[in-house]
C-alpha cells in the first residue's frame, strides 16, 4: 500500500513532466529538438544521464545529444553504432513494454560491440531493484503510424533515487519516448516547410519547385494539415486540409472547406482557441469528429505569405494527442485517488475541501458595513485587499464567494443547509485482519467503498482517508438530512460480506461535522472525527449497560 507521501511525489513529477514534454515543442531546430529530449530526461524524469541515438539515413544510429555529463557528451556526441547492434540489443533484456531493460548480469556480452556508450563507476547493488552501475535501460522512438518506423533510441543511465524504475515510471519513461518521437518528427517536417518557405521567396522557377515538394509534404504528411484564409470575411475558412486531417475528423475534404477551425472546437476550448496566436501560436484543445465525439489535438500555426505583396494564408499543424492526454488524466487519476478502491485520497479530500473555504467566516450585511464589501444578495463579494484561501472560487478581485455555513441549532434542524462532513470509522476492522488476513480485509474495504458510494447521491464525495477511516461531504443538507444520512449509511455497511465463501461482518461509526468558512480544513476533518469518537464512545457505555 503506498505511504501517505506518494501522492504529492507523483504530482510533482507530473508538473515536471508535463512541462518537459511541452518544451519539446518549443525547440525551434531539430538540433535544438534532441538536445531538448536529452535535458527533459534529466529535469523531468529523474535521470542523471541521457543519451539521444538518431537513425540516420543509412540505417546506423548516431549520438545526436547528450545530457548530465560533460565528459560523456564530449567523449562520445557524434559517434555512430551499427543498425545490426542496436537490434540486438533491443532483442535482448526484459521487455517493459515498448522499453527494453538489459541487467548488468546479461550485458557482458555487448561490451565489445560498436554501440558508444558511457559506464559510470560505483558499488555493487546491495538491494534486489537497486541500479548497478553496468545497467542498460533504453527507449526506443518509434514514428506514428502502423509502420512502426525506428526514428531513434533514448538510452538512460543512474536513476535518482538508485533503484529500477516502477510501473508508473516505466509509463512515464515510454510516453515521454513517444512524445519525443512526435517532437522529432514535427521538427524534421517543419524545418522541410521552412526550407521550402525560403525557396517560395527567391524566383518563379524555385517556386515552382517548392509547391511539388510542398504538396506532397502536405498530402502525405502522416498528421492532420490545413491552410485557411487570413483576413476579409472569410478569415479562417479552410481552404485545403490533408487526408490524415480528414481521417481523423471523420470528413471529407470538401465538406471541410464549409468550416472554421471556430465551429468544429468543443464548446469549452473557444476562449483557448480565440487566445492562440495566429503567428506562431499554439493550442492544445478538442475537435469535433463527424459522429459527434471530440478528439484532444495540438495546433501549432505558421502564417505562409503567397507572393512578397500578395494575400496571406494561414498553415495549421494539427497532431492527434488523444493518447497523450488519456495518459495524463490517467496519472492525475492515480495522484488523487486511493489505489484499492478507486475512491479520492486523503490529498484530493483536502483539496476539494479547501476549495469551499475562504480565510473570513460568515459576517451579516450589518455587521459588514454598507462600504464593507459583502453586498451581494448572494454571497460576499471578493473586494480589494481581501486575500481569499487558496482553492477559493474567486479568478479577480470583483469575483463572488458564496459563504460555507453550518447549521447553529447541534442536532436541531434550524433550516440552514450547509457541507456537512461525516467523519466514518469502521468498528471490529482490526480483528477481520488479524483473523483472516489482509486479502480478506482488502476486500471489505472495497466493499464498504462501493456501500458508501452507492448510498450518497449524484455529486456527493466519498473519500478515504486511510486505513479503515472515510469521509462523506455532501453539500445542501440540513442538520436532520446529515443524521437521516449517517443512519443510513451505517445500515448500508452492517450487512455481511462474502469474501472467499466466508461472511464477515464490521459495524460504523459516524461523527458529523459541518465545513465553514474561517475554518481550516484541518478543523473541519478533527471537528467530525472528534464528534465520531464521541458516538462511538457513547455506543460503547450503551453496550456494557446492556450486558
Amino acid at each position: 500500500m503506498e505511504t501517505e507521501s506518494e501522492p504529492y511525489v507523483r504530482l510533482a513529477t507530473l508538473r515536471q513532466l508535463h512541462q518537459v514534454v511541452a518544451d519539446l515543442n518549443t525547440a525551434r531546430s531539430l538540433a535544438d529538438t534532441l538536445q531538448t529530449v536529452a535535458d527533459g530526461i534529466v529535469a523531468g524524469l529523474n535521470y542523471e544521464l541521457a543519451c539521444v541515438n538518431l537513425v540516420r539515413p543509412d540505417g546506423d544510429l548516431v549520438v545526436a545529444a547528450f545530457a548530465g555529463s560533460p565528459a560523456a557528451e564530449a567523449l562520445i556526441t557524434g559517434r555512430v553504432g551499427s543498425r545490426a547492434s542496436w537490434e540486438r540489443r533491443l532483442s535482448m533484456g526484459v521487455a517493459w513494454g515498448d522499453l527494453r531493460f538489459i541487467p548488468h548480469t546479461e550485458g557482458w556480452v555487448l561490451i565489445e560491440d560498436d554501440v558508444p556508450q558511457w559506464h559510470t563507476e560505483g558499488p555493487a547493488p546491495r538491494f534486489e531493484d537497486e541500479w548497478h552501475p553496468h545497467d542498460r535501460l533504453y527507449a526506443p522512438m518509434y514514428a506514428s503510424g502502423s509502420g512502426r518506423e525506428l526514428l531513434g533510441v533514448i538510452s538512460v543511465d543512474r536513476p535518482r533515487n538508485g533503484r529500477h524504475p516502477g510501473p508508473w515510471g516505466q509509463e512515464a519513461l515510454q510516453m515521454y519516448a513517444s512524445q519525443s518521437a512526435i517532437a522529432i518528427s514535427n521538427a524534421r517536417l517543419r524545418a522541410n516547410m521552412q526550407r521550402a518557405l525560403v525557396r517560395l521567396e527567391r524566383e518563379q522557377q524555385a517556386l515552382r519547385a517548392s509547391e511539388e515538394s510542398f504538396r506532397q509534404a502536405f498530402e502525405y504528411a502522416p498528421s492532420g494539415m490545413a491552410i485557411a484564409e487570413m483576413g476579409g470575411d472569410q478569415h479562417g475558412r479552410l481552404l485545403r486540409t490533408n487526408d490524415a486531417l480528414c481521417r481523423l475528423l471523420g470528413r471529407p475534404a470538401s465538406v471541410m472547406r464549409r468550416y472554421s477551425f471556430a465551429d468544429l472546437v468543443h464548446p469549452e476550448d473557444i476562449g483557448t482557441l480565440l487566445r492562440t496566436s495566429a503567428e506562431g501560436g499554439r493550442a492544445e484543445l478538442r475537435l469535433a469528429r463527424r459522429d459527434g465525439t471530440y478528439v484532444w489535438v495540438s495546433l501549432r500555426n505558421s502564417v505562409v505569405a503567397d507572393t512578397a505583396d500578395g494575400p496571406r494564408f494561414l498553415l495549421t499543424h494539427v497532431e492527434d494527442i488523444e493518447e497523450r492526454k488519456r495518459h495524463e488524466l490517467q496519472l492525475a487519476h492515480r495522484a488523487s485517488h486511493d489505489a484499492l478502491t478507486g475512491l479520492p485520497n486523503s490529498a484530493e479530500l483536502r483539496s476539494r475541501l479547501s476549495a469551499r473555504l475562504c480565510e473570513r467566516p460568515h459576517t451579516s450585511r450589518a455587521a459588514d458595513g454598507p462600504d464593507s464589501g459583502y453586498d451581494s444578495p448572494y454571497g460576499h463579494e471578493h473586494g480589494f485587499g481581501f486575500d481569499p484561501a487558496p482553492g477559493a472560487a474567486t479568478g479577480g478581485p470583483y469575483d463572488h464567494h458564496v459563504h460555507t455555513v453550518a447549521p447553529t441549532g447541534g442536532d436541531i434542524d434550524d433550516g440552514t443547509k450547509g457541507l456537512a462532513v461525516l467523519f466514518c470509522d469502521l468498528d471490529g476492522f482490526k480483528s477481520i485482519n488479524d483473523r483472516f488476513g489482509h486479502h480478506t480485509g482488502d476486500a471489505v474495504l472495497i466493499e464498504v467503498a462501493r456501500r458508501l458510494t452507492t448510498g450518497v447521491r449524484d455529486g456527493d464525495t466519498v473519500a478515504r482517508l486511510g486505513g479503515d477511516e472515510f469521509v462523506v461531504l455532501a453539500d445542501g443538507l440540513g442538520a436532520a438530512d446529515a443524521a437521516d444520512l449517517a443512519v443510513r449509511l451505517r445500515n448500508a455497511i452492517i450487512p455481511p460480506i462474502r469474501v472467499d465463501g466466508r461472511a464477515v461482518r464490521v459495524g460504523a461509526s459516524f461523527g458529523i461535522g459541518w465545513a465553514e468558512c474561517g475554518m481550516t480544513v484541518e478543523e473541519v476533518l478533527n471537528s467530525a472525527d472528534q464528534r465520531m469518537y464521541i458516538e462511538k464512545r457513547s455506543r460503547a457505555k450503551v453496550h456494557r449497560r446492556a450486558g
